[in-house]
């Protein structure tokens, strides 16, 4: 397996938390590194951009506490995500803030991340890049990244379509490194089943909108839990980027699911037109993944990491027929 050197010896699940738009901040990323898997945040939930600096600030200092009160159970490493898309003005003052916090995990996206990859490997830290087809993982490659993220079908947020067994075989065939695999994560068996498969690490999001510890809104976490993936839209209308949201979220801002098939190449004014102002992605319009249907509870993330801790374990021990 290509585990990174930096994560080695440090998890107790093969898991990265990913990074979720106005849901993961520093609560619930010290609760997923103290319970033994990496977590992550978009720099961008850090408001104003001076908060930033706080956030680092006191994820590093909150880890170094722990780790020196719990040596024989360090917290695994943090990361943060950064977006590249030329519409984020924030991208070359956040990255100065990530190198000189020496972030341990940079996960990019939407965009090239040569320089990032220069400025973080400055320091001796680790780039992950997500993508969506092996044309973007070709690309990333390029660009010196160590690690990259599948974003296949049925992940929450700005996912893929295509399914993890053609992406996974497609970019073995001509990559050997670290290979993490997101969509429709929500338990662990499936973080076992992402090993089986060939990947080495999971990125599971949707299930940690639900926890005590996010940052979403209460009613977006009970939609989280009372939904099955048939309450999955999977859309480019309010974002411009193909995306997975929750159908009752939209229709609680005012729109009918249905009209949003042939919308993506326009008329969006007109689906618009109704409201008073256009729904904004993630805060009006909530996402998930399609793996929402196995998700019942809210619990701490401590006590779904030790869940998920039992479920790999019996996965990994089970017997099979074939053997």
């Amino acid at each position: 397996m290509a585990i990174p050197e930096t994560l080695r010896g440090q998890l107790r699940l093969p898991l990265i938390c990913s990074p979720m738009f106005l849901v993961s901040g520093p609560e619930l990323v010290l609760a997923q590194c103290k319970a033994g898997v990496v977590g992550t945040f978009p720099t961008l939930n850090a408001r104003p951009e001076s908060a930033l600096d706080e956030w680092l600030t006191r994820i590093a200092a909150d880890l170094a506490d722990f780790n020196a009160a719990n040596p024989e159970r360090r917290a695994a490493p943090f990361g943060v995500n950064l977006i590249l898309h030329r519409s984020n003005p924030r991208q070359e003052a956040d990255l100065d803030c990530v190198v000189r916090h020496r972030v341990p995990i940079v996960i990019t996206s939407v965009g090239r991340p040569d320089r990032v990859v220069e400025r973080v490997h400055g320091y001796g830290g680790l780039v992950l890049h997500d993508v969506v087809s092996v044309e973007h993982a070709r690309k990333a490659i390029a660009s010196g990244v160590d690690g990259l993220i599948l974003v296949c079908a049925g992940a929450g947020g700005h996912g893929g379509n295509l399914s993890p067994f053609a992406l996974v075989d497609e970019v073995r065939s001509f990559w050997d490194g670290p290979l993490i695999i997101g969509g429709a994560i929500s338990n662990g068996r499936n973080l076992r089943a992402v090993e089986v498969m060939g990947a080495d690490l999971a990125y599971m999001g949707t299930r940690f909108i639900a926890t005590q510890e996010s940052s979403a809104d209460e009613e977006h976490k009970a939609m989280v839990v009372c939904d099955c993936a048939a309450d999955i839209v999977y859309t480019p209308v309010f974002s411009g980027i193909w995306a997975n949201y929750l159908k009752n979220s939209v229709i609680a801002a005012g729109i009918d699911p249905t009209t949003l098939d042939g919308q993506q190449n326009g008329g969006k004014d007109d689906l618009f037109a109704s409201l008073e102002s256009k729904p904004k992605a993630w805060k009006d319009v909530w996402s998930a993944g399609q793996g929402i249907g196995s998700i019942h509870d809210i619990p701490r993330v401590a006590e779904l990491i030790e869940r998920m801790h039992c479920e790999y374990v019996e996965a990994v021990e089970t017997p099979s027929y074939f053997r």
